[in-house]
């Protein structure tokens, strides 16, 4: 990646991407409020969260999965109305237990507290799965 450029996606010596300034993005590992959400807590003993997790994602409407790797998710989630592509990650951090979450809008100023939602939504649904 050259001189200025910010990554928008992907994770880097575990790190996920920042979110931009715009408050259409979360991001377990922000370190700003407005962005904050909590990560994935994955049970103790739990075998394959990640794949736990894509096979929960998969049964989602409007998901697509763009890269996978043992330790890392990247998706495109289309929202319902205008089908504004949205960029959802996550980060296996197994010395934490953890899984960090990123979701966030490309384009637009504000998504209305979609992102947080959808995060949130789908920690509900991998707690139950566990």
């Amino acid at each position: 990646m050259g001189a200025g450029k910010v990554r928008t996606t992907g994770y880097h010596e575990g790190q996920l991407a920042r979110c931009p300034a715009r408050p259409n993005c979360v991001c377990s590992q922000s370190r700003t409020d407005r962005h904050l959400i909590d990560p994935l807590a994955v049970p103790a003993g739990m075998v394959n969260p990640m794949g736990q997790l894509l096979k929960l994602l998969q049964q989602l409407p409007r998901v697509r999965l763009i890269s996978q790797a043992d330790d890392y998710l990247h998706l495109e989630v289309r929202t319902a109305w205008f089908r504004f592509v949205d960029d959802l990650e996550f980060y296996w951090d197994q010395q934490a237990s953890c899984i960090h979450v990123r979701s966030a809008s490309r384009i637009g100023y504000s998504d209305l507290g979609t992102n947080r939602r959808r995060v949130e939504r789908i920690r509900r649904q991998f707690r139950k799965s566990c």
